[in-house]
């Protein structure tokens, strides 16, 4: 049984990357026990870990649910510098979705469930665990 996951992403200087995953997530770290590591729970029993090491080329993207596609990407780019980046959608595809890169290489991507009804439904799963 799974019952937890992790997700790592390396990053050259763990300060300037530590200051981007803040940024990103809108929140300090959870856990930090030790130099050099840094770690976010996401979602109950899934986290996200950013460590000083050398990046791993062509990995990801790991896709984080948003509520706003396209406020969170403006979000990004303002703050971030983040590169434009488009935004996808299929019609038999339930989300929309988008990749980009952190400055170090990590592919990371946003999705937004475009049913506004399952996305509540989704939310409210959230808040409730």
């Amino acid at each position: 049984m799974i019952y937890e996951m992790t997700v790592q992403v390396r990053v050259s200087d763990i300060i300037e990357g530590q200051r981007f995953y803040e940024t990103l997530l809108n929140r300090q770290p959870d856990f930090t026990p030790h130099e050099g590591f840094a770690e976010w729970e996401l979602i109950p029993n899934c986290w996200l870990q950013v460590a000083e090491g050398i990046p791993t080329e062509g990995n990801g993207p790991i896709r984080l649910g948003v509520v706003d596609l396209v406020a969170e990407r403006k979000r990004l780019m303002d703050i971030l510098k983040v590169e434009e980046f488009e935004i996808h959608e299929r019609e038999e595809v339930p989300v929309k979705w988008a990749t980009f890169s952190d400055p170090w290489g990590n592919r990371l991507g946003l999705f937004e469930y475009k049913d506004e009804e399952y996305k509540k439904e989704k939310l409210e799963f959230i808040v409730r665990r």
